[in-house]
């Protein structure tokens, strides 16, 4: 599988004093992006044109969906800030 990480969400991590860790754990999903394992939580959501999951590493969130074997991850925020 392959990563691509939208230009906002690479913004996100440039700013993070957690970079390094935050990208450890966003290249595990290449080995398995539907399972929770040590240290993240996974939790598929619904999405309205595919299914959309959410990745939790301590206070940072990131959203992605999984399209003809690429993870697209299109968001990343801190807990509590972009729940709507």
């Amino acid at each position: 599988m392959e990563i691509r990480v939208h230009p906002r969400v690479k913004k996100y991590l440039d700013k993070s004093d957690e970079k390094e860790r935050l990208k450890e754990h966003l290249k595990e999903l290449m080995n398995d992006p539907y399972t929770s394992r040590s240290g993240v939580d996974i939790k598929k959501l619904r999405g309205k044109k595919h299914d959309i999951y959410r990745l939790r590493v301590g206070d940072h969130r990131f959203e992605y969906f999984i399209e003809e074997g690429i993870v697209w991850i299109e968001r990343a925020f801190k807990r509590g800030k972009e729940y709507q």
